[in-house]
């Protein structure tokens, strides 16, 4: 993902609820999500260069989603980041154990931000800062930047979701419709991340449109407060051309993972 909401406990039917772009180059062969083949329990999208996900759920509750962290220089590694998330679901280690496990290999992934747990926590690893801190309940947005930095689309996501909730509008495509935002703000507000002035504007919308790098999937996977899940992705080549969408959902705490 490159830039995920968490909402916990922010609404009483949905405990839980993660809203995200995954931005990727085209060129990257990827699944769509899908139940995954030998562990049919977990559900999520396959890069299918690394073998990880970029976002990924349990049928039990356990979840998992990676952002990377933009520093201005290559991120070259042994270990793909997506392996974090592909680890952790298909694993039965406690969260707080994974995340100590992780923090003392960190150096084997690229910077990243990684979001985890299951339905009594979630926590967060903010990248080469080496903290694994519990997410208190409230709405949070990650992005390619330490959590809690106030960037354009991170500010405007949270503020836009906060307006959905008040004004009712919590139906699937309305959610999925606020990753769809192409609003590019002004120069002076854009971050410095070291990557140069014209790549910060280009990568400064929520969805970003292009021909060879771009918002490849938008993703919401809701926890209901029965238990059950949902979880809505679509898909999309360059420019931003819609290719897919897909609907997965689980209506028994460890039940099948069925088309939606």
């Amino acid at each position: 993902m490159c830039i995920l909401l968490i909402a916990i406990e922010a609404m009483p039917e949905w405990p839980l609820l993660l809203l995200g772009n995954r931005d990727e180059f085209h060129a990257r062969p990827s699944c769509a999500a899908q139940p995954w083949r030998g562990a049919p329990d977990c559900l999520g999208g396959i890069d299918q260069v690394g073998g990880g996900s970029w976002l990924a759920q349990r049928n039990d509750g356990r979840f998992a989603a990676v952002t990377n962290r933009r520093t201005g220089l290559p991120a070259q590694a042994p270990h793909s980041r997506g392996e974090l998330v592909r680890s952790f679901v298909i694993g039965n280690e406690s969260a707080a154990g994974f995340g100590q496990r992780v923090l003392a290999h960190i150096d084997d992934y690229g910077p990243f931000n990684l979001v985890f747990g299951d339905r009594s926590a979630v926590w967060v690893i903010e990248g080469h800062d080496e903290e694994l801190r519990r997410l208190e309940a409230g709405v949070h947005v990650v992005s390619n930047g330490p959590l809690g930095s106030r960037w354009p689309k991170v500010e405007r996501l949270a503020a836009q979701f906060r307006r959905a909730v008040r004004s009712g509008q919590r139906d699937d495509a309305n959610l999925l419709g606020l990753l769809a935002d192409e609003s590019r703000p002004a120069d002076d507000a854009l971050p410095d991340t070291g990557v140069g002035s014209h790549l910060e504007r280009v990568l400064a919308p929520i969805f970003i449109r292009g021909e060879h790098y771009g918002t490849r999937a938008s993703t919401l996977v809701l926890h209901h407060d029965d238990g059950s899940l949902f979880l809505r992705e679509r898909s999309f080549a360059a420019q931003g051309l819609p290719t897919d969408e897909v609907a997965w959902e689980c209506l028994e705490v460890e039940g099948e993972w069925r088309h939606g």
